[in-house]
């Protein structure tokens, strides 16, 4: 194949959309897959279902153009990008049931020498397995027609439009020309460089990058733990010692969440298990967070004379609305569970209704920020959120404040005794 006109591009959420719309941007005809209804039919009038700031004007050109097009089935291209979950399952398995199902949706339109290209963050040997899995429900076809490889995304949400554009791209082929023919592909929208390698260093380098921030968290994130138990300032500690010339401590914070380093990492653990000691402490000592957070919150409340406790945020992070994995989240829910009595006036400007998860919950309840913070004798600030940083110190007066992601640690003139404050830096 010398030239890739039409794409399909499997899985239109935070990471497939933006790819889909920036290719429609570059001259290149998408067809966009989905399997629901909704998020099609938003998307052909030109709408975006989640927050992803510039997005939104990317898309409404496309469809306006006739290069971008969203369906519930997949339609014959010349490549196609599966941008699907891989969730891991309890043991910290990866789930490749939605990297199967994408595959069985394409199998049937395959010909040869089209180009696949797995997208989905993935544990080491998925693009092996995708490539033999496609092998095996087309058998008429030759291995060496599947031209298959990985590229994995490094964007962060609320700047997906400028770093697809800007970062670097890692991607590894099942064979060079694989490589070469996705480095092509890429070269249409990044401007960065783009490095080629084999399938498994490339899925590895994803996870390998998650799990340094990981692991750096994680540090951030004990000694948090341990500043607040000797009586430390965790904020000016990690300043001060951030002026050494080769430290450059990270922020702590409620925990790790998002679709990448709350996961990743677990692909390494589950891929050699008694060699990644350091990674599995990291994601333990990072998920054992929001349960920390939950205990601080809770003496606060013990302290407050108001039967109210508003919680700012519950994205994984500031100015989106991502819940997934989102140590907010996880908090605002244990808290509701745990405290009946107690009423929770939530915040959240990313979202009009709470998720699902608080469906039989019934003493919690989404209002504007103002509101809850105006009703509530203790306020717990758990995403710093631009809206948040604007809120005046008097508002803040006579309550009990948890400040989780350090936003508000300048105020001055406040007086709000000894605010718990962690903070996270995370995508």
């Amino acid at each position: 194949m010398t030239e890739i006109k039409e794409v399909s591009v499997i899985g239109l959420g935070y990471i497939g959309l933006p790819t889909a719309a920036i290719l429609a941007a570059n001259g290149i005809r998408v067809h966009g897959v989905d399997v629901n209804e909704r998020n099609v039919v938003a998307i052909n009038n030109g709408e975006v279902p989640f927050v992803e700031p510039e997005l939104g004007d990317f898309v409404a050109r496309g469809v306006e153009e006739g290069m971008l097009k969203a369906s519930l089935e997949a339609q014959a291209s010349d490549a196609y990008i599966l941008a699907v979950p891989t969730p891991f399952n309890e043991d910290y398995s990866a789930d490749l049931s939605y990297i199967e199902a994408a595959a069985d949706g394409i199998a049937p339109l395959l010909t040869g020498d089209e180009l696949i290209i797995l997208e989905s963050t993935s544990p080491p040997g998925t693009t092996e397995h995708l490539a033999r899995y496609l092998a095996a429900a087309r058998p008429d076809l030759e291995m060496d027609q599947l031209l298959v490889a990985h590229c994995p995304e490094r964007v962060l949400p609320g700047y997906v439009m400028k770093e697809l554009v800007t970062n670097d791209r890692i991607v590894g082929g099942m064979t060079p020309e694989a490589a070469e023919l996705a480095k092509k592909l890429y070269e249409t929208f990044c401007k960065a460089e783009i490095l080629t390698t084999d399938a498994i260093t490339a899925e590895m380098s994803k996870l390998v990058e998650n799990s340094y921030r990981d692991v750096n968290i994680a540090f951030a994130n004990e000694l948090s733990t341990i500043s607040d138990k000797l009586g430390i300032n965790v904020w000016e500690l990690i300043e001060l010692a951030n002026h050494h010339p080769r430290v450059n401590i990270l922020q702590p914070g409620p925990g790790v969440g998002g679709h990448c380093i709350a996961v990743d990492p677990w692909f390494i653990v589950a891929a050699a298990p008694e060699e990644s000691q350091l990674i599995r402490q990291a994601r333990i000592t990072n998920d054992s967070k929001p349960r920390w957070v939950v205990s601080k919150i809770e003496r606060q409340m013990a302290e407050s004379n108001s039967p109210v406790v508003a919680l700012l945020g519950l994205a994984f992070k500031k100015n989106i609305d991502d819940l997934r994995e989102s140590p907010a989240l996880q908090i605002a829910l244990e808290l509701a569970k745990k405290n009946p009595q107690t009423r929770f006036v939530i915040s959240e400007p990313n979202v009009d209704v709470l998720p699902a998860s608080f469906a039989h919950v019934e003493n919690v309840e989404l209002v504007p920020t103002a509101k809850a913070i105006e009703q509530a004798g203790t306020v717990a600030l758990l995403v710093d959120h631009d809206e948040y940083s604007t809120i005046e110190p008097s508002q803040l007066e006579g309550k009990r404040v948890v400040d989780t992601r350090g936003q508000w640690r300048f105020i001055s003139n406040l007086n709000l005794g000894k605010t718990e404050a962690l903070e996270n830096i995370h995508a």
